[in-house]
């Protein structure tokens, strides 16, 4: 059984991204009165009264780069929460954001979506992820919000 280790948005992106995202926008602070925003650097949810910004993030994108692939038209960018300023990242190792219906989503060593699977819970996020990472074609998994087709996470093998 394979197994499997998820990666937050890594600290020198969040350092361009909080400089300008990759729509090329500056990002704007704002003040999370409510809390609950998922935040891409550290992997849980916002507090109330803490700092942060949405900003443009372009996952595949960035991977295709640094492993000199091109995704061509799977290549996409969408918004994603962070802290405005540097945090210490993830506290744990566990699942994050598994308590609403997600989309595994399977990308080749070129970068090209394989398929996915949508999953709710911690069970069949974990089991998702593990049937994923076992196909020996896919490179790694990025895991999705449904509600609103966001990225969370990627996923590769430890």
């Amino acid at each position: 059984m394979t197994t499997y280790r998820v990666h937050p948005v890594e600290p020198t992106t969040l350092k361009e991204l909080r400089s300008a995202d990759d729509a090329g926008r500056r990002m704007v602070p704002v003040t999370d009165d409510e809390g609950g925003a998922p935040l891409r650097c550290c992997l849980r949810r916002s507090a109330p009264g803490e700092r942060i910004a949405l900003v443009s993030y372009a996952p595949l994108r960035r991977w295709a780069t640094a492993n000199g692939a091109g995704p061509g038209a799977y290549d996409e960018q969408g918004p994603v929460f962070v802290h405005a300023q540097e945090c210490a990242g993830p506290d744990g190792d566990g699942l994050p954001f598994t308590n609403a219906h997600r989309v595994v989503r399977r990308y080749s060593a070129e970068g090209h979506i394989l398929g996915g699977e949508l999953v709710e819970g911690p069970e069949k996020v974990d089991g998702a992820l593990r049937k994923a990472l076992d196909d020996p074609s896919v490179e790694f998994v990025h895991v999705r919000a449904v509600e609103h087709g966001c990225f969370l996470y990627e996923v590769r093998r430890a």
